[in-house]
């Protein structure tokens, strides 16, 4: 199932149903009065979340939504029947945006929540509502009103504990796919994650924490270079980040210097994101470059960042992180 995250969509209310006009003719009744019933409401536009979605791949193919039309008024003062609302299912984490003030409409983040972003049109007042002293047989009603109309911007924000971030080929697909059930693919080039993956780390019976492995960030993702613009949505939510840092002899470059390059572009992009805990682990260290793994322990002590060292293929460093992870995210609650 391919991976949809951002969406632009069109969505249109029910008009409510007119109001009638209708004169009371029955026998024995020689001057019935007005007795026009109102219109129904129209059909609200409503998202709400499915904890069974994982992907907003559905939106992508319809753009258009539209909701039940509000019946019209009847005689005998009898009411229009409501238009049906619309639900469009979206997954948790489904951020809603107008799309022509860039007001955050809701964030969908729980379970079975859901708002009303399109609200249907009232129904129209039937011509028995305007009867008085002086006018006893008004002619006229009220038309129903339009429901509401809008553009939204559907963007789905993974809701993790853990972000993997971290240069293409950094290690990232092959460490969640040890500590997790999680199987991305692994190969020997970059951006073999071409999508987020979600795994969840069993630590304790009945305990557990969810890691999201976002594709390979390089420099230039805050402006859309690489993959990382398209991703870095998903490192937002999370508590904390596991920066994972390519320490191999085969690795291009310095390990300080590409940690550093990344954490550029996570500040270009938000600088809140700064703010979360941060730890660096070194990856890789069954065929490390002790020149390289020991530059950057330094540089994380120095600085006072949490530091691990760790072979995915060995199993080896991999229980520390673990136990760091989830104390760290138990401790913020």
């Amino acid at each position: 199932m391919k991976f949809i995250d951002y969406v632009r969509v069109h969505v249109k209310a029910g008009d409510g149903g007119a109001g009638a006009v209708s004169f009371r003719r029955e026998k024995y009744i020689p001057r019935g009065g007005p007795d026009g019933g109102d219109g129904g409401r129209g059909g609200h536009i409503i998202f709400k979340t499915d904890p069974q979605l994982a992907t907003l791949l559905d939106l992508r193919y319809q753009k258009q939504y539209r909701a039940g039309r509000g019946e019209n008024g009847k005689k005998k003062k009898m009411h229009g029947k409501d238009g049906g609302d619309l639900i469009i299912p979206v997954p948790v984490g489904t951020v809603l945006t107008d799309a022509g003030s860039g007001e955050v409409l809701a964030d969908l983040d729980e379970p079975g929540k859901e708002i009303i972003i399109a609200h249907g049109g009232r129904g129209g007042l039937g011509n028995a509502h305007f009867a008085t002293a002086t006018r006893q047989a008004p002619k006229f009603a009220q038309p129903g009103e339009p429901g509401e109309e809008r553009d939204i911007v559907v963007e789905l924000k993974l809701l993790a504990d853990v972000g993997l971030i971290g240069l293409p080929n950094a290690g990232k697909s092959t460490f969640i796919s040890v500590i997790s059930s999680a199987r991305p693919k692994v190969a020997d080039y970059p951006f073999t994650t071409l999508e987020p993956v979600l795994g969840v780390v069993k630590y304790e019976e009945h305990r557990s924490f969810v890691v999201a492995d976002i594709p390979g960030l390089i420099e230039g993702a805050h402006r859309g270079v690489g993959l990382g613009f398209q991703f870095l949505r998903h490192v937002e939510r999370t508590k904390v980040l596991l920066h994972l840092v390519d320490v191999s002899v085969a690795a291009p470059g310095e390990p300080v210097e590409n940690y550093e390059k990344i954490n550029r572009e996570l500040a270009l992009y938000s600088p809140e994101l700064m703010k979360k805990p941060q730890a660096i682990v070194a990856a890789k260290i069954d065929s490390a470059d002790e020149h390289k793994l020991k530059g950057l322990e330094q540089y994380a002590r120095k600085r006072k960042i949490d530091f691990f060292a760790v072979s995915s293929v060995r199993k080896e460093g991999v229980k520390e992180v673990i136990l760091y992870l989830s104390k760290k995210i138990e401790g913020l609650g």
